[in-house]
């Protein structure tokens, strides 16, 4: 059945969600700023799938929320950063009358429940996106790994939405559990992440290196401890193998995991530099570290799970975006960067 969605965010995933859904004759809204609607209106969304261009042009974009809501759409995508959640809320509180229920696909693990604070829990459907989408401008993407989507919860809309998603398209499943779907897809983000934009490397170059690659197993196995003592399950999600990938963090030494992640995750990014990084190092001064890093030590704090590693990646990538230290402190260099963990680890064992 042929549904009307509201995408905030003409980014890589909404545009990635908006053109794959117009492309199979949803009708499709964007609400993005004022002075980019001009040159998005001319060009519509290009998109590169599997070297395959296509131009969508039926999109219609849209400043106003009041305007987008009198178009009636059955779903709102909300597509943007999760830095970029708290500033829309009043806007989203003001009209709440009028809401559709709200897909949110943002990385991390508490936008859904301050959504929920805000607009109420039957508003809210947890989604997540695992295809791996370039956007070098808004509205231009390429779509550089199709894996596919994954909507949880028992919303009435949520079936329906994945297989809307599927016949677009878009392979989607649907989850019983949003935390085990959340987490799990945390635990893909927190890959090479924090360490990438600290030490200015390639998520190849870090997991090449039997030290830096050890941090990045303590870092996940935090994550997964604080999963664990709230009894949430990873799952595997379309296209990314997170269970399996747990199951060896886990169980195997790091010296028999190390060569099996080198390849699975150093090798397979390439040279593309992660999210961390793209931000820290094009001056924009915005990072999704405290919302996975932090949700991580938040957690951590709250069910008495030291976490040492994601306190010191966070706090150190906070500073150089705050330009409390210098954006090379630790580039190319990893051995402060080392000591300094070390020297964490140490003083939260001694409490």
């Amino acid at each position: 059945m042929k549904k009307r969605f509201l995408i905030l965010g003409a980014g890589a995933i909404g545009s990635y969600l908006g053109g794959s859904l117009a492309l199979h004759s949803h009708d499709v809204i964007f609400l993005e700023r004022e002075r980019d609607i001009p040159a998005l209106q001319n060009q519509g969304i290009n998109m590169e799938i599997h070297g395959e261009k296509t131009n969508i042009s039926s999109i219609i974009f849209s400043s106003s929320l009041d305007q987008a809501l009198a178009q009636r759409p059955d779903l709102i995508i909300l597509a943007v950063k999760t830095y970029h959640l708290e500033p829309i809320l009043p806007d989203f509180l003001r009209v709440k009358e009028d809401l559709p229920p709200l897909l949110c696909v943002q990385n991390g693990v508490e936008s859904e429940k301050r959504l929920a604070e805000v607009l109420g829990s039957k508003l809210v459907i947890p989604g997540t996106v695992t295809s791996a989408v370039d956007c070098p401008s808004k509205g231009n993407i390429t779509v550089e790994k199709l894996r596919g989507m994954g909507v949880a919860g028992n919303h009435p809309m949520a079936k329906d939405l994945a297989a809307a998603f599927s016949r677009s398209g878009i392979q989607c499943v649907h989850y019983s559990d949003p935390l085990n779907m959340k987490w799990s897809k945390l635990i893909s983000n927190l890959l090479g992440n924090a360490s990438s934009a600290i030490l200015n490397l390639t998520v190849a170059q870090i997991y090449a290196n039997p030290e830096l690659y050890q941090v990045e197993m303590e870092q996940i196995r935090e994550a997964l401890q604080v999963m664990d003592s709230q009894k949430i399950k990873t799952v595997n999600l379309p296209g990314v193998p997170i269970k399996i990938l747990a199951g060896i963090i886990n169980y195997l030494p790091d010296r028999l995991s190390h060569p099996i992640l080198s390849r699975m995750i150093g090798s397979g990014r390439g040279e593309k530099m992660p999210s961390f990084h793209i931000d820290l190092h094009s001056g924009s001064g915005n990072s999704e570290v405290n919302q996975l890093n932090g949700a991580v030590i938040r957690c951590g704090e709250q069910y008495k799970i030291p976490t040492p590693v994601n306190s010191f990646l966070t706090e150190t990538l906070i500073s150089l975006l705050e330009k409390k230290i210098p954006l090379d402190r630790y580039s190319q260099g990893q051995e402060d960067f080392l000591l300094e963990i070390k020297s964490r680890k140490a003083q939260t064992h001694s409490i």
